[in-house]
C-alpha cells in the first residue's frame, strides 16, 4: 500500500473516530453534569521526518461549567465552580461526579440513577424535608426540630483532565489527575453547592452539529485520497505490465 493511500486511510479513521466522540456528547446533552469530549490526534511521522497519517493520541474532557437550572427533585444539588461531587457503591468504590440528581434510598441515602451512594449523607427516616446551604451543611426537618446531618466536601484534583470517565457524568481517579483534596464548599470564594438545582450539560447542540458535517467533509476528502492513491497504484501496475 503507498504512503498516500495509508495517510489519506488513517485520515478517514481518524475523522470516524472525532464523529464518534461528538456522537456520545450529543446523546448525553441531556444528562445532568456531563461533561464533552474531544478526540485527540497526532501527526505520524517515518524516521525522514515525512508525513505517513494521523493516529489517535485519546480524548480530551473540557469542565467548563455548565448552566445552572431549578430541577424538581428534593435532593437535588449542583456545584456553582470547580470541583466533584464524592460517590461510592456497594464495594467500596470512589468515583466523582458533578450529576447532583439524587433520590433517597431505603436505608435513607442518598443515590444517584446508577445506583452510587452520595458520601457523607444518611436522611433519618422520620425526616419531613431537608436543605442544603451554599457551605455543604445537610440539615433535615424532623418531628423534633431540626437536624443537622453534616457537611457535604467537594472533592478537587490539581489536573481533573487526568480523570478517567466510567460512563456518562461519573469518573475516577487516576494517577494523571493528582492527589484528590476535600474542599469546605464556600470558603474563599470558592465553589458553592446550591440547593434545588442541576448543573446542565456542557454540550452545545449547535456547535456539535458544525463539528459533524466539518468532520463529514474531512472525511470525504480523505476517502477521495484514498480513491486517487489507488487510481495511481492501477495506472502504475498497467504501466509496468505494458
Amino acid at each position: 500500500m503507498s504512503t498516500a493511500m495509508l495517510a489519506a486511510a488513517s485520515g478517514m479513521a481518524a475523522q470516524q473516530v472525532n464523529l464518534d466522540t461528538i456522537a456520545e456528547n450529543l446523546a448525553n446533552a441531556d444528562v445532568a453534569g456531563f461533561k464533552e469530549s474531544s478526540a485527540t490526534f497526532a501527526e505520524v511521522l517515518s524516521p525522514g521526518e515525512a508525513g505517513l497519517g494521523t493516529a489517535q493520541t485519546g480524548t480530551q474532557v473540557a469542565f467548563a461549567q455548565g448552566k445552572l437550572e431549578r430541577s424538581g427533585g428534593a435532593f437535588d444539588v449542583a456545584i456553582d465552580g470547580p470541583g466533584f461531587l464524592v460517590v461510592t457503591d456497594g464495594n467500596g468504590r470512589r468515583a466523582y461526579t458533578r450529576d447532583g440528581s439524587f433520590a433517597r434510598a431505603v436505608d435513607g441515602t442518598l443515590r444517584n440513577a446508577q445506583g452510587w451512594r452520595l458520601q457523607g449523607v444518611r436522611i433519618p427516616e422520620d425526616a419531613t424535608g431537608v436543605d442544603v446551604g451554599a457551605r455543604g451543611n445537610v440539615v433535615a426537618q424532623t418531628p423534633r426540630g431540626p437536624q443537622t446531618l453534616g457537611q457535604l466536601r467537594l472533592a478537587e484534583f490539581a489536573s481533573p483532565a487526568g480523570l478517567r470517565r466510567l460512563g456518562g457524568a461519573m469518573f475516577q481517579a487516576t494517577p494523571a489527575c493528582g492527589a484528590m483534596r476535600l474542599l469546605v464548599p464556600g470558603d474563599d470564594g470558592g465553589p458553592a453547592i446550591r440547593f434545588g438545582m442541576l448543573e446542565k450539560s456542557n454540550v452545545s447542540i449547535v456547535q456539535s452539529m458544525m463539528q459533524i458535517l466539518s468532520a463529514q467533509r474531512a472525511y470525504e476528502a480523505n476517502a477521495k485520497g484514498v480513491q486517487a492513491a489507488d487510481e495511481m497504484l492501477r495506472i502504475a501496475d498497467n504501466l509496468s505490465r505494458g
